[in-house]
């Protein structure tokens, strides 16, 4: 429900924002440096012990700041957002609009070179619900 509400209101595309929460938390598993305390459903800023990645106070802000970067990867720079940002490492994503498909996030979300792969096999699984 928060994917679908937090995607349409930014105009992101809420499917592909839930396949990649399930691939990055391990299908809400978690397990790696990202605890499920710390809604961070994407693993915004999870780099390594000493940056264990950005804590959102509540599931519905850690989904729109999930949401938000996402939004900076497909769009470009004149295209805003409708929220208030809550997405610390929003202004980071350089340049903008670099991943407007999935296929794009792989090697720039993500070093994994199979990412967009990755996400689209979630995805078609999806399409059997």
């Amino acid at each position: 429900r928060l994917y679908i509400q937090e995607g349409a209101y930014e105009g992101i595309n809420s499917d592909v924002a839930f396949a990649q929460m399930c691939l990055e938390t391990g299908y809400l598993t978690f397990g790696n440096l990202v605890v499920p305390e710390m809604h961070n459903y994407c693993g915004l800023g999870a780099i390594d012990a000493a940056h264990p990645g950005e804590w959102f106070a509540t599931e519905q802000i850690g989904v729109r700041a999930h949401i938000q970067h996402l939004h900076a990867y497909a769009t470009t720079e004149n295209v805003r957002l409708n929220g208030t940002l809550v997405d610390n490492r929003y202004k980071w994503v350089r340049p903008r609009g670099k991943a407007p498909t999935i296929f794009e996030l792989a090697g720039t979300w993500a070093a994994d070179p199979l990412y967009g792969e990755k996400l689209d096999a979630i995805l078609e699984k999806m399409q059997t619900f």
